[in-house]
């Protein structure tokens, strides 16, 4: 079985800031807070138990408990630096804002199929809205749900969650990244191109698009289109907004060298 993994710098993490520098081999660690108490007290982690621990943007150190004192503090002790999380074709997805009961399911389940950016996306046809309040509230649950799926998939790294996009944000990423080289698509019901006819091992970057409840509309199949997407199907059925991520992800990662 795999490691268990900590977050060296959780704060940062969720604030979307740069974590401060992992320890190298031979050095001593203390981790107290939120991921000492869940190592300590859930998962019951005694001296000489292994766990990873990782900076949540790839980094990652194999370390060794030497002890743990009351309920939320472990010193560990660093064995071995381990080889950065590296993924080809990077996958960006645009996720357009899901109803609230899945909005959370959605981020997991990318985390859970390897996406490397996750940007929450105001399509015309959301339910939801993020205004006010409500907007640093919401980008807060997605972070989370994003560092939870994380350890529980024994990621190193955590998918980015940048601020809410609107479809103009949209329309530059698409561009930018179409003009690198990348690849973006849009997971449109409609299309007859089929989602295995792109060639995903040659691209280095991908952009995933995927409209919300009640699709995306013709105006941004239009405006995404002419930025440089492609309209493509993904499968015969008709996916939830909230599974469609993990399933093209999927998809990707057979088509690539990312499995």
């Amino acid at each position: 079985m795999t490691l268990p993994v900590f977050l060296a710098d959780l704060d940062a993490v969720l604030a979307g800031t740069d974590p401060a520098p992992l320890p190298g081999p031979g050095e001593t660690v203390t981790v107290t807070g939120p991921e000492a108490r869940h190592a300590v007290g859930v998962r019951r982690l005694v001296g000489g138990d292994e766990l990873v621990l990782a900076d949540g943007r790839g980094g990652a150190v194999r370390c060794t408990v030497r002890e743990t004192a009351g309920r939320d503090t472990m010193i560990l002790t660093v064995d071995e630096t381990l080889a950065p999380t590296v993924r080809n074709p990077r996958v960006t997805v645009v996720q357009a804002i899901p109803k609230s009961e899945r909005a959370e399911l959605a981020v997991d389940l990318a985390c859970q199929g390897g996406a490397d950016t996750v940007v929450p996306w105001q399509a015309e046809r959301c339910i939801a809205r993020w205004t006010g309040a409500k907007r640093d509230k919401a980008l807060a649950k997605w972070r989370s749900a994003a560092v939870a799926a994380a350890k529980q998939s024994r990621r190193s790294d955590v998918p980015l969650i940048p601020a809410l996009a609107d479809s103009a944000d949209i329309e530059r990423l698409i561009g930018d990244t179409v003009a690198a080289g990348g690849e973006a698509v849009l997971l449109h019901e409609e299309s007859s191109v089929p989602f295995g006819s792109v060639n995903w091992a040659d691209a280095g970057e991908v952009v995933l698009v995927i409209g919300p409840e009640g699709g995306i509309s013709p105006a941004e199949v239009d405006r995404f289109t002419a930025a440089g997407a492609r309209s493509v199907r993904l499968g015969p059925e008709v996916l939830r907004t909230a599974t469609a991520a993990l399933s093209a992800l999927s998809a990707i990662g057979v088509s690539s060298s990312r499995w």
